[in-house]
């Protein structure tokens, strides 16, 4: 073991901070071991660029000796597990709660069986003390990477993960220093000693994309010919699935071209770029923003931008909802995509039935006044600037543009797309302004327009843009105008 800071003239590609010596075992790996108070003061650790450090310390608490090391090292663009950040979150309930809900499934799948009401596994760099919730060890460590979490489950008709919480190598017996040991080994290998082998491309933007979704936002075409502007562009276009979270900071940029939610892996893959440095777009913010259509709602009346009468109804309310807006009324749940969770009630008795339904699903829902026309405008916008515009046409036979089926089959209504240039004055003003309100990524405004004026419905983080369709006008200048803003701002960042 290496106790002291190394001496080599050749400086260690990583380290092990430890704050006291005795916390590294004899039968441990071989590594540069640190004491943390070598780490936050000796200078030799200052100026080295790149450094990989895995705080050990006893204590993340904050302002603790723990929380410096991680604290400067990421000051000194060290790469640190864990983050501040993840210290951070480790001690919100409520974050780690909402980022494992994905998880559900699984965890009921694998403790059903289970007598007792509680239960806890020791995670060790992903690798799970039991085996039957491997996958759930090491999703959550790629949520919140910490060297060594204790995730409790807890039943209360349905099991729920109740806390998840750090600790630390004072704290292990000698069955769990071997596991600690593995593990280590097997995470330096994996991780840190084989990463993506980078190419000649100036930069590396990962596509999020799930292959498996009918209703993604973009087709493989479109694809495709991001892949190929790339090239000419001299910017290299990976596809990454959900499975690739791990890999996400091998990348300089982040496109996310799958269906956001606040509550799924999207938003998780968004914070994590954030959270790295990278270029995202969907960004975070306009993740949180857009997706909930209360919130828009309550934005577009608070800044007067015109849309259809719109009220937010509780269970106590929505008897009275008649007296606000007229039938038909069109019912909304906040989150919902793709005309998913909208449904429009011609009368009392489809308002109570309807509304019954949705709020199972949510506490709040959005009721708006039914405008019918026979396309919806959606103004594609990317950073401040227009960047196409379609119409799109109801489904036949249907007053939304998407018509679900059942059993995830949809028809959509056809299509036209015009030169921005085309776009009513009145039309492409409120996109800006209401775009503009969001913030500087790239999205698709939906506009209703009727002889009684123009309303915004919604904005979209993640506008559909498939091969000829939203490309038809631009067709090649599109996917060089997106890759260009990638380009743009990873160079100002890189100058910076």
């Amino acid at each position: 073991m290496t106790s002291e800071p190394p001496r080599s003239e050749t400086a260690p590609t990583h380290i092990i901070v430890v704050e006291n010596r005795g916390d590294w075992q004899p039968e441990f790996p071989h590594h540069a071991i640190v004491l943390a108070k070598d780490y936050l003061s000796q200078h030799e650790y200052f100026a080295q660029r790149g450094m990989k450090v895995i705080n050990l310390c006893r204590s993340y608490n904050y302002l603790s000796t723990g929380y410096y090391c991680s604290l400067l090292a990421e000051a000194r663009r060290h790469k640190v597990v864990p983050s501040v950040r993840t210290i951070s979150e480790l001690s919100k309930k409520s974050l780690y709660q909402l980022e494992s809900s994905d998880l559900d499934y699984t965890v009921q799948k694998r403790l059903r069986r289970l007598v007792r009401d509680s239960y806890g596994i020791n995670v060790f760099f992903g690798q799970c003390s039991d085996p039957m919730l491997e996958e759930v060890g090491g999703q959550i460590f790629d949520i919140f990477p910490c060297p060594l979490l204790r995730i409790e489950f807890e039943r209360d008709q349905k099991w729920s993960i109740s806390r998840i919480k750090a600790f630390h190598l004072n704290q292990l017996n000698d069955v769990q220093r071997e596991r600690f040991a593995s593990a280590l080994n097997s995470y330096f290998s994996k991780r840190w000693q084989t990463p993506r082998a980078r190419n000649s491309a100036r930069y590396d933007l990962a596509v999020l994309y799930n292959y498996a979704d009918p209703m993604a936002p973009s087709d493989q075409r479109f694809l495709s010919r991001l892949m190929r502007a790339g090239k000419e562009l001299d910017i290299n276009v990976e596809i990454i699935e959900r499975k690739d979270y791990v890999k996400l900071p091998e990348y300089d940029a982040l496109f996310i071209r799958e269906t956001t939610g606040i509550d799924n892996h999207t938003y998780r893959f968004a914070r994590k770029a954030e959270s790295e440095d990278m270029v995202v777009i969907d960004d975070p913010n306009s993740i949180l923003k857009c997706t909930n259509k209360i919130y828009l709602a309550e934005l577009l009346r608070s800044h007067r931008i015109p849309r259809p009468k719109t009220v937010i109804v509780s269970e106590d309310t929505v008897n009275m909802l008649p007296d606000k807006i007229p039938f038909p009324i069109v019912l909304k749940i906040p989150d919902g995509s793709f005309s998913l969770g909208v449904h429009k009630a011609n009368d009392r008795e489809e308002l109570k039935r309807l509304a019954a339904k949705l709020f199972e699903e949510s506490d709040l829902i959005l009721a708006q006044e039914f405008v019918y026309t026979a396309f919806d405008w959606r103004i594609g916008i990317l950073n401040h600037k227009p960047l196409f515009a379609c119409q799109y046409y109801m489904s036949r036979n249907h007053w939304q543009i998407l018509k679900h089926e059942g059993g995830g089959r949809f028809k959509d209504g056809d299509s036209r797309t015009l030169a921005v240039e085309e776009v009513p004055k009145e039309i492409m003003n409120a996109a800006l302004r209401t775009a503009k309100l969001i913030g500087n990524g790239l999205y698709g405004v939906d506009i209703k327009q009727s002889a009684q004026g123009i309303y915004v419905i919604e904005v979209n983080d993640n506008p559909n843009m498939e091969a000829g369709v939203e490309d038809a006008v631009l067709k090649e200048r599109l996917y060089h105008i997106l890759l260009g803003e990638f380009i743009t701002r990873l160079d100002r960042r890189r100058l910076a």
